[in-house]
């Protein structure tokens, strides 16, 4: 693993930071006590509400953990298409008994804000998705010693980010759940995403920095195989919903293994952003007519979520999972990670023995 992550962590094991409450603190003080690195999710947060769950974190741990950042979005939604989204789901708020979200409601989510709490409470890491911080971001970042990730879903989209001057790029292949970290949402290329171990490779090819890989990894052996292919780590974010301490709702954790819920599937249907979920009915029903608006469909469904979660209906959940989610195991997290190394070692001397033949 490169020296500038092995300063930070011992295992190469990252726990994704996954917006929306699952990425709690106790989750990321367990991941970190373990010789991981957690992480907080402040894509939906406010910054004081970021700066709570900081404190909190730091009552729990005094390992490095990381917090993550959305970049914010340009505004480029069709208001005529997200009315059309809106009609439609007039009858599931008719079902939940709610009104929809107002898709207006902002799209100014505190970034700066955030980082202005981040530079002058520095926490280890900082991580970006949606796209790549500016330079002078980045810049201030480093002068109070915290060290910035930022995802790629592509070799041209790490190039950028070795450009602005990132420590670490995560590759992010088309098999992981929740939100693709595109730099440019573009609907025409919905789905044609690269899988893991190819992006890996073409990333290590393509940048100079330390390369930590993400999608769909749920075992040790996989993050063996990640590591051959050029990563220095593997960041893992379904594998640790299930997690005793994650705050995922019981509905979300059991979907991961229940049979009724057999494949995933890359949908705006939620968020308005492709975002990788269980297929389930909401999914089906709304998810081929979802326009490309993001944040303006994350906020009009935003009740019926909530609402669903209250009535304990999974049919109607944004169920993120990656494609291993029939691999979860319901682990504390510490333990999982101890797991995961035992079985990082044996595909290691595995590997080793084969090639001594």
């Amino acid at each position: 693993m490169s020296s500038v992550l092995t300063d930070l962590f011992p295992q190469p094991i990252v726990q994704a930071p996954m917006a929306g409450g699952v990425s709690v603190p106790q989750l990321a003080a367990a991941v970190s006590d373990a010789g991981g690195l957690g992480f907080l999710a402040a894509g939906y947060k406010t910054a004081d509400g970021m700066y709570q769950e900081i404190k909190q974190l730091r009552g729990l741990t005094s390992r490095p953990f990381g917090v993550n950042l959305f970049l914010p979005q340009p505004e480029t939604a069709d208001p005529a298409a997200v009315d059309v989204y809106a009609h439609q789901l007039a009858g599931e708020a008719s079902w939940y008994e709610t009104e929809l979200g107002d898709p207006d409601s902002g799209r100014d989510d505190g970034y700066d804000a955030k980082l202005a709490v981040l530079l002058d409470n520095p926490v280890p890491v900082v991580s970006f998705h949606f796209g790549v911080p500016a330079r002078e971001v980045i810049d201030s970042l480093h002068r109070v010693g915290t060290l910035t990730f930022v995802t790629a879903t592509t070799a041209e989209e790490a190039r950028a980010v070795e450009r602005a001057g990132a420590d670490v790029v995560i590759a992010q292949g088309v098999e992981a759940g929740g939100h693709q970290g595109t730099h440019r949402d573009r609907p025409e290329t919905d789905g044609s995403g690269i899988g893991l171990l190819s992006l890996v490779a073409q990333v290590r090819e393509s940048v100079g920095i330390p390369v930590v890989a993400a999608g769909g990894i749920m075992r040790g052996g996989q993050i063996a195989a990640v590591c051959a292919a050029g990563a220095s780590a593997a960041q893992l974010g379904t594998a640790f919903v299930a997690a005793h301490e994650s705050g995922a709702h019981a509905l979300h954790k059991q979907a991961l293994t229940n049979p009724l819920y057999a494949r995933t599937e890359l949908t705006r249907a939620f968020t308005g952003r492709p975002a990788r979920a269980l297929v389930n009915r909401f999914l089906r029903e709304h998810g081929p007519y979802a326009p490309a608006a993001y944040p303006e469909v994350h906020h009009l469904t935003a009740p019926l979520r909530k609402a669903a979660a209250q009535a304990g209906d999974a049919q109607g959940l944004a169920l993120w999972a990656g494609q291993g989610h029939r691999m979860a195991r319901e682990l504390p997290a510490g333990q999982l990670v101890e797991v995961l190394v035992a079985e990082l070692a044996a595909a290691r001397t595995a590997l080793s023995a084969g090639g001594a033949r």
